[in-house]
């Protein structure tokens, strides 16, 4: 598979880095039959988040490329206190967001449930306490290319030894009634935003310092393409970080 990449990625990481897992996850039933990471629409509830489907399908897809957080065999193991992560999305938690709104227009009493789980970085608090990381934790929303800064900012982390792994999560739900419109305002005003994907979408990817003599990686950025397009148009400003797990790990995400 031949790739290219894109600005603000368009670089190497700063020393080699090492993609030692990857995941990617499209819940969307007979519609991702043939697309990386197709499931069956259902996801596996988390205790304490209702509603939206953009923590479920965090956990999920982290899971799926750790392993079970109960198991000795997990990619975090004892490195918990050296795993960083970072979280990656457009427009975040809209359902949730929107639905606290509302209800507060509404003059309805506020859900503590939407008030935790409306900060983004909740879910990853989550995962931290059942896989034991206590290393930097972070979230950025970017309007062209959150994948590409997501692996910038892992790259930063990792040349500065605040970790010596960070898990990689880039996610975006479907969007709903205002992202759709603020997507087509700006696609109308002719801004440069990515693309966004066919639904709910998630993928995740294990970046690791490498040893020496290790072969430099680019940095993939979300606008990876080959020859015929996007590497998974389907996932929109996300396939570059599905890329970054089939091309560097030299198997399907």
């Amino acid at each position: 598979m031949t790739a290219r990449t894109n600005t603000p990625a368009a670089a190497d990481f700063v020393r080699p880095r090492a993609v030692a897992g990857a995941a990617c996850l499209a819940p969307w039933g007979e519609r991702a039959e043939g697309v990386p990471g197709g499931a069956s629409e259902e996801l596996p509830k988390v205790v304490g988040f209702v509603l939206s489907r953009f923590s479920p399908i965090v956990n999920a897809a982290v899971v799926e490329c750790l392993g079970d957080p109960t198991s000795e065999d997990n990619l975090v193991g004892q490195a918990g206190p050296r795993t960083a992560m970072v979280l990656a999305t457009m427009y975040g938690d809209t359902v949730t967001g929107d639905t606290a709104t509302a209800r507060m227009v509404d003059g309805k009493v506020h859900s503590p449930l939407l008030f935790f789980q409306s900060v983004t970085t909740s879910i990853l608090g989550h995962l931290t306490k059942k896989y034991g990381i206590t290393g930097p934790l972070t979230s950025l929303s970017h309007l062209t290319d959150p994948g590409g800064q997501a692996l910038l900012l892992a790259d930063s982390l990792l040349e500065s030894d605040a970790a010596d792994q960070v898990v990689i999560v880039g996610v975006e739900t479907a969007a709903n009634e205002r992202a759709a419109s603020v997507q087509q305002r700006l696609t109308e005003d002719q801004e440069q935003v990515g693309a966004l994907p066919v639904s709910d979408a998630a993928a995740v990817v294990l970046l690791r310092k490498a040893g020496q003599g290790s072969e430099r990686l680019p940095l993939l950025a979300s606008a990876v393409t080959e020859p015929d397009g996007a590497a998974a148009p389907e996932y929109g400003w996300l396939s570059g970080l599905v890329a970054a797990g089939r091309v560097q790990t030299g198997v399907a995400a």
